[in-house]
């Protein structure tokens, strides 16, 4: 290299659907390339900057930390459409750590100050903070090169002034770039001039928004998908050439021959530049001690001594070492402050009554959190480890998730901001990225292809709940997927595009939870974000961790206001108090409820499947719950027909080695928790808690290399180099060689999908508070829980449906009766008042005010008369009219609505008569008669009428249901309905998967139709059923063939395929569609149904299942083969895991066609096998 070179403009993923360059890609080039050193300088953020400094360190190279701003025209304030939208570039970058820390107040300012379409800067605020960084004029979006383009000099050349002036003669470079445009030769023909004029140094640079020439089309691709436009339109926003990325520094010299100074100047500016992150210190916020008390370990053992005496009769020797062994490890750590502070604000919250949860994650697996209140969890009774929350072995930051009232939360977040200060309090960015069916639907979009071809091949890439799976895993999955890509050119170059966008951030946004806390002044470590009115970092959670800023979760847990509300309506209802922290945890009436499957607004065993799961299960105690909890997701749902058998049958529990008994016993010898996988480690072999954590997590993560030596290590032991014992190994303490690599071979197998025993533990608590609730208090938990869902008027319909079956009468809304939310009154549920559309906080607080200071409400000329109706108008009192809220006076809807603006005018005259002093004939007395209710005459409307009035004011419908005629035909003939359609997992739990064959029923709501590009008409459709909306689409076909059907009010089945897209929203792709009431059953319909023609004796059935996500369907062929008894012996087989279960020889049938057909109606065709 006759000249070093470094890049000192360069973009990554990180300017967001602009630039293209995967940070480890630039780096990795860079280095290939022969460079040194490389900038990052991406659109307005810092974004990566923590990333690619990591980076460039990994690859021995120095990282440049810079940014290319955006300059108000004018100022920060003036935001003039036309005018100020349209901001200059400049790029910066920072020369020490000082340049670092005022680059974050810069950009920090443009996100929280300046925002106007970018975030801008003014030279106000680049004057204020220029100290230490080095400035580039920028490309032609440069405030210098677009006066000299736009032919305006002199304001070039005072420009080029004020830069110098703002950042120092050997701070500011005039940046020429060359990418063969015309403009920009133009502009470095000016550059050229004014660096000669004012002797300003230029520098060369390429505006690199990719990582190699060959990256030019993706990144076409990509602006296609920022901008939602195609390749074929030639209007579009487009990089002239294919020259934006990162050059070779002989290819840079080549551009500028006559130049070499600017050549050189990039790489003299990257030897200046010297900024260092530290990765090693924390930066904890300092919690203000009490007078006396000199040191936070101080403090926090103090409170932890007196939290232990008011937990525990007495103190075992047990738990006092515990609690020193814990505060130990907290204070070597240096994390005293970290729990003081959790404590306070968590202190605050139940000081003033915020409902906060018991505990989540692996904190509640510490006695200290215990002790301090923290977690209402005791880890000593449930074996929880405090190894698996803070490893002393491990030196990470400690991670305490805190749930609260989802209506308060906001109150503690306050709290902190106000006892910390502002500066030092935001939340969390996180990025979204492309997934594979996503990446596949944006590149189809932008290439122009027809959506039903890229429909097509995004179908094919399968989902696994919890998983990301790749283009390239789904290929090597779904042969269909490979052979579609090889055999259609199309298809190929959509795949290979796509997967060349795969993961790359597509769009910001604000960490659900994650707020941080700092010792300092955020921007003097990381820069500020603004995300709608959330002011965020720019860094996300573990870049945070990095920087040793000390991440909290404040999580808003809605299941946390369900049980204040409970609590407050059984105080209101029936004046007794309950205090759900103190239950009985062995109440046998919970645990049947539990068993019967009776679990719909249980936190966490309400879905369907886990419904199934607990009247298998049969839960008993505490512990039943826990281990329910953790069983019920992928890879621990392989241990529940054991888990099942074993408690059912305790002659049927083995242990490898008596040594697991005390491990396992609790989980019926079956592997449930990471705990118990740490335990075995520490009880077998010897290992320490904080080493066995260690290869825990290693396990999880598949470090082969880690769980082989480790595996050694476990069975023979470890010496040091004298040769003194470390470890002493299972097999020195009495455990055979062969059992002992049989153990660790099943921990190793169990150890990625088992789960965090402390978490589930604390969700348990909440669980069963929830199940508690439901079984003694069953109308204050269930008006609770529609509350918290009033939203949702699918949820609130199912709930409603759970009230009905229970024999709980949800009454309509009645103003004399209803307040905000759902309440209980005289042994019934009042509907909440606030459910009603456009009713808010303000009129329903009218209602209920008027109405306990003189009682209930005579009429509706009385509600009239005591209301305030400035808050309540016409349109709002005509949606409580046709919501039922005045059906008490006995007028038929129909004439309240006729006559209710006459009243109210003339209700409104009287106040102000009354309020100027004038004496009306009603003050007087003198026709009483007059203040009676007076309604126009009309006839009731009809049925109809009166319900699609509800739907509208209310989202459902409370006095009866236009399809209630049709309910009996509904459940015959249809196997989905919106109460099934929650989420992908709960769906899941049905057997309909993706592409799966369906038929729904319903009212037609509403049709949309629209134009495709072929010039054809296809429908977008909502079916309403009895339970909620759901969503179809009719392509070109099949709406030209039923078109005349889908007509708004219309009862119709409608059979096609399941459709999930990117964000797992779930609609229907229409293929037929028929009057409700002409459509045939499931099985004459043949849906699903496949002849076998059995002419010879069966020998054996064989049910096939595609993995064991799908066992819950097992509880609904059990009937069926109960149905049809006989001798030939039934098989499960489950095909992702290769394995195969014989059923109980009580399920053993005689097999005929009816059979087959039934079975078929719930597991589909193909999947069920004659021998």
């Amino acid at each position: 290299m006759d000249r070093p070179f470094t890049h000192l403009h360069v973009h990554s993923e990180y300017s967001l659907l602009d630039g293209f360059g995967r940070i480890k890609d630039l780096v990795g080039y860079a280095v290939e390339l022969g460079m040194d050193s490389l900038a990052l300088t991406d659109h307005g953020v810092l974004f990566g900057a923590v990333e690619f400094y990591k980076e460039c360190l990994a690859q021995g190279i120095k990282p440049i930390i810079g940014c290319e701003v955006y300059v108000a025209p004018r100022g920060l304030t003036q935001k003039e459409s036309g005018i100020d939208n349209n901001p200059y570039h400049l790029v910066l970058l920072a020369e020490n750590n000082t340049g670092y820390k005022n680059l974050c107040k810069i950009v920090s300012k443009g996100f929280v100050d300046g925002f106007y379409y970018k975030p801008r800067v003014d030279h106000d605020i680049l004057k204020a903070h220029h100290e230490g960084i080095i400035c580039l004029s920028a490309c032609i979006a440069g405030e210098i090169p677009r006066f000299i383009i736009q032919d305006q000099p002199e304001k070039a050349a005072t420009c080029c002034e004020l830069y110098q002036d703002i950042f120092g003669k050997d701070h500011f470079y005039l940046e020429i770039q060359d990418h063969r445009m015309q403009q920009e030769a133009k502009a470095n023909e000016g550059l050229r001039a004014f660096s000669k004029k004012y002797d300003i140094p230029l520098v060369a640079t390429n505006d690199a928004h990719y990582v190699r020439r060959s990256d030019a089309k993706a990144h076409d691709v990509l602006l296609c998908i920022q901008t939602a436009t195609n390749v074929e339109d030639e209007n579009r926003m487009r990089f002239p050439g294919d020259g934006f990325y990162l050059k070779s520094p002989e290819e840079m010299a080549g551009q500028f021959p006559d130049l070499p100074e600017a050549i050189e100047n990039s790489h003299r500016i990257a030897q200046r530049c010297e900024v260092t992150f530290d990765l090693e210190s924390a930066h904890l916020p300092e919690f203000e001690l009490p007078q006396g008390v000199e040191t936070p370990g101080e403090y926090i053992r103090m409170l932890c001594e007196q939290g232990i005496a008011e937990r525990y009769e007495q103190i075992t020797p047990e738990i006092q070492e515990r609690l020193d062994y814990e505060l130990d490890i907290i204070q070597t750590m240096g994390f005293d402050n970290y729990f003081l502070v959790v404590w306070d604000f968590i202190k605050y919250a139940k000081d003033h009554d915020i409902m906060v949860g018991p505990g989540r994650g692996s904190a509640a697996g510490s006695l200290v959190s215990y002790a301090l209140d923290i977690t209402t969890l005791d880890p000593i009774k449930y074996n929880l480890l405090f190894e698996r929350f803070l490893n002393p072995e491990r030196v990470t930051m400690p991670d305490i998730d805190c749930d609260f009232c989802y209506e308060r939360r906001q109150e503690v977040i306050d709290y902190v901001i106000h006892k910390y200060g502002e500066d030092r309090v935001a939340q969390i960015i996180t990025f979204g990225t492309m997934a594979a069916r996503g990446a596949v639907r944006d590149v189809g979009r932008a290439l122009g292809m027809p959506y039903a071809a890229v429909d097509k091949v995004a179908k094919e890439i399968p989902i696994h709940v919890g998983q990301n799976v790749s283009i390239e895993g789904a290929m090597e999955e779904n042969p269909t997927l490979k052979e579609m890509a090889e055999n259609d050119g199309a298809v190929g170059n959509l795949l290979e595009m796509a997967k060349s966008m795969e993961g790359l951030a597509r769009h910001a946004s604000t960490h659900a939870a994650g707020v941080v806390i700092s010792d300092a002044p955020l921007t003097e470590y990381v820069p500020l974000y603004r995300n709608g009115e959330a002011i965020t970092t720019q860094f996300p959670m573990g870049l945070l961790e990095d920087l040793g800023l000390i991440k909290m979760d404040f999580l808003g847990l809605r299941t946390l206001t369900v049980i204040r509300d409970a609590v407050e309506n059984i105080w209101h209802s029936q004046k007794e108090r309950v205090d759900v922290d103190h239950l009985s945890m062995d109440d046998p009436k919970v645990y049947e409820m539990l068993s019967r499957g009776d679990t719909l607004g249980v936190f966490q065993l309400e879905s369907r499947g886990m419904m199934s799961f607990m009247r298998e299960l049969a839960p008993e105690n505490f512990e039943d719950i826990i281990a329910g909890i953790s069983l019920y997701r992928p890879g621990p749902m392989d241990q529940i027909p054991r888990y099942i058998d074993n408690k059912k049958h305790p002659d049927h529990v083995k242990y490898l080695h008596p040594l697991l008994e005390p491990i396992l016993n609790v989980t019926y010898g079956c592997m449930v928790y990471q705990e118990q996988v740490m335990q075995i480690f520490r009880d077998i072999a010897g290992f320490s808690m904080g080493r066995s954590d260690l290869v825990r997590r290693a396990m999880s993560k598949k470090k082969t290399d880690v769980m082989d030596h480790e595996g050694e290590v476990f069975i023979h032991g470890e010496r040091d180099e004298a040769g003194n014992v470390i470890i002493p190994g299972a097999v020195s303490r009495g455990v055979p060689e062969a059992v002992a690599v049989q153990i660790y071979a099943e921990m190793k197998d169990f150890a990625k999908y088992a789960f965090n025993k402390s978490h589930a533990a604390a969700y348990a608590v909440i669980a069963y508070q929830t199940a508690w609730l439901k079984c003694y208090y069953p109308r204050e938990f269930m008006a609770a829980l529609m509350s918290s869902v009033m939203d949702d008027e699918k949820k609130v319909s199912k709930y409603i449906e759970d009230c009905r079956k229970m024999g709980i009468h949800v009454a309509p809304p009645d103003v004399n009766v209803g307040v905000g939310k759902f309440s209980v009154v005289e042994g019934k549920i009042a509907f909440g008042l606030g459910a009603i559309k456009g009713l808010g906080a303000k009129p329903v607080e009218s209602i209920v005010i008027a109405r306990q200071a003189e009682g209930p409400f005579k009429g509706f000329r009385d509600f009239c008369d005591r209301v305030d109706l400035s808050v309540l108008n016409r349109r709002t009192i005509e949606g409580l009219i046709k919501a039922g809220a005045f059906d008490f006076t006995g007028f038929p809807r129909s004439r309240m609505l006729l006559g209710a603006e006459g009243i109210i005018a003339q209700v409104q005259v009287e106040k102000r008569d009354r309020l100027s002093g004038q004496v009306s004939l009603l003050d007087l007395g003198a026709i009483e008669a007059f203040k009676e209710d007076r309604f126009p005459m009309a006839d009731p409307a009809p049925k109809e009428i009166q319900l699609a009035q509800e739907k509208e004011v209310l989202g459902l419908y409370v006095s009866g249901h236009p399809l209630e005629e049709f309910e009996g035909i509904l459940s015959g003939k249809t196997n989905l309905n919106t109460s099934m359609m929650g989420s992908y997992e709960e769906l899941c739990e049905t057997g309909i998967r993706d592409g799966g064959s369906v038929t729904i029923g319903g009212l037609v709501d509403s049709v949309k139709s629209q134009m495709t590009k072929t010039g054809k008409l296809m429908g977008f459709i909502t079916i309403e059923d009895l339970y909620g909306r759901m969503e179809v689409v009719a392509f070109p076909r099949p709406y030209e063939s039923y078109h005349h059907l889908l007509k708004a009010d219309t009862p119709v089945l409608i059979r096609g395929k399941i459709n999930y897209n990117e964000e797992m929203n779930v609609s229907v792709i229409c293929d037929e569609v028929m009057p409700l009431d002409q459509g045939m059953t499931l099985r004459e319909a043949g849906i699903g149904y496949k002849p076998m023609n059995i002419k010879k004796p069966a020998e054996q059935l064989t049910l096939c299942f595609s993995d064991f996500t799908q066992k819950p369907l097992i509880s609904k062929i059990k009937p069926i083969l109960g149905s049809f008894p006989g001798s030939v012996p039934v098989v499960l087989y489950f095909k992702e895991e290769n394995k195969r279960f014989g059923a109980d020889e009580s399920l053993w049938v005689t097999v005929s066609d009816e059979l087959v057909r039934d079975l078929q109606g719930v597991l589909g065709r193909n999947k069920v096998e004659v021998k």
